[in-house]
């Protein structure tokens, strides 16, 4: 299954959030934009914004095995200790720990995951 082709359309922020698998009783919720991704499958891929409750802290770290872009699109978000602001990115590859997570005032982030289907070689 492929990913819904979509045109712009506004969002209404104020609904569609839920709690991550796993993560129920934390202080984060998810808004699935789009998503094919197949965990289990190792393919596709997902686009989803994360939202942090002011005070949220998430003391465990992660590592997964796809690719993770994330931007800052509003509030502060606490990795590792280190506070970065809105309009601030980065890039992870598949296997890099990171984390714990938090933020001081609340933060939204964009978060895109994938799975590298590109020949091996």
């Amino acid at each position: 299954m492929n990913k819904p082709a979509m045109e712009f359309s506004q969002l209404d922020l104020t609904t569609g959030w839920m709690s991550p698998p796993g993560f129920e009783t934390a202080p984060i919720k998810q808004r699935i934009l789009s998503s094919d991704i197949d965990e289990k499958k190792k393919t596709g891929g997902r686009t989803r914004l994360l939202r942090y409750e002011p005070g949220a802290y998430l003391p465990q770290s992660f590592v997964h095995d796809y690719w993770e872009e994330a931007y800052v699109l509003e509030g502060d978000m606490i990795v590792a200790g280190v506070k970065f602001l809105a309009h601030t990115y980065c890039c992870r590859p598949p296997g890099i720990p990171h984390g714990p997570f938090g933020s001081d005032t609340g933060c939204i982030v964009l978060e895109i995951h994938y799975y590298d289907e590109s020949p091996k070689r």
